[in-house]
């Protein structure tokens, strides 16, 4: 472990100090990037990844996922094909990245929104790939994580093989979570009905969401799944959405008082938010 990588030692926190980050471009207001013809486009393209110029990590590897060469798309917009490409890109590169001999744990996440840290407006997420579990991944894979059977009023949709439910306990005013019926460790196990199916579910979801305020909401997702090398019996690949709005353009912080105790204090019911999520599901 190098002097940038440290665990503090009474929390077990694991901090990267990044310092080089600093000088990254931030929400650049000419030449997007991302955009055909500029500097990480220079060819047309439907989805594609590459390194990202800026890495948190100083070891394993970290990767811009391009969801599409439209700048004003979203994730909503790409309709349920052009989701089912990203989904297929990130069972390739994680497939490809665990193949790595460095390399124990992918995550895949996007931030969207000035809010919630994101520098480039262009639709894209980033995959972090680990030489260690992190501590969370590795709570949830410890305690051998199960979808809620029971969701109840916090159903949102119900597929053949996905279902998207708030969070029982959640942190923020949005916490939702899309996981399979059945047990499937990796993207890269889903068949291809199961990849339509999870396409379909996510592009309902998110076209909602942006209808839930009448606003493009501020949203981060990630996706848990098994490691590479550290052995989890029964993994159970899933994907979290959570958002800080608790009304149109109104953020929910988390205070002094959670953030030093780790508990926290929603002013949102989730069976609220579900049945209004329900109702713009099409």
């Amino acid at each position: 472990m190098s002097d940038n990588d440290r665990l503090d030692p009474h929390s077990g926190a694991r901090v990267h100090i990044v310092a080089a980050r600093q000088h990254r471009p931030n929400l650049p207001s000419s030449e997007c990037p991302f955009c055909l013809g500029g500097l990480e486009s220079p060819e047309p393209y439907d989805v594609k990844s590459f390194e990202n110029r800026w890495p948190a990590l100083e070891t394993g590897a970290c990767e811009v996922v391009l969801y599409s060469s439209q700048h004003d798309a979203t994730f909503a917009s790409l309709g349920s094909s052009g989701i089912r490409k990203v989904i297929d890109l990130w069972a390739e590169r994680t497939t490809q990245l665990q193949q790595q001999s460095d390399i124990d744990y992918v995550l895949i996440f996007e931030n969207r929104g000035a809010e919630v840290g994101a520098t480039i407006s262009h639709p894209h997420g980033q995959i972090y790939a680990f030489d260690h579990v992190p501590r969370r991944q590795h709570s949830l894979l410890h305690s051998q994580w199960r979808p809620d059977p029971q969701p109840a009023d916090r159903l949102i949709i119900n597929g053949d093989h996905f279902a998207a439910y708030a969070q029982y306990a959640a942190i923020h005013p949005v916490s939702l979570v899309v996981a399979p019926h059945q047990q499937v460790p990796l993207l890269s196990n889903l068949s291809d009905g199961f990849r339509d199916e999870l396409a379909s579910i996510l592009h309902k979801t998110f076209v909602a969401l942006d209808q839930l305020f009448d606003a493009p909401l501020p949203y981060m997702m990630w996706i848990t799944q098994a490691p590479a090398k550290t052995q989890f019996e029964n993994a159970w690949l899933n994907i979290e959405i959570v958002s800080p709005w608790r009304a149109k353009g109104v953020q929910r912080y988390i205070a002094a008082a959670e953030v030093s105790t780790e508990e926290y204090f929603n002013p949102v019911d989730p069976a609220d938010i579900a049945q209004r999520l329900r109702s713009l599901v099409v």
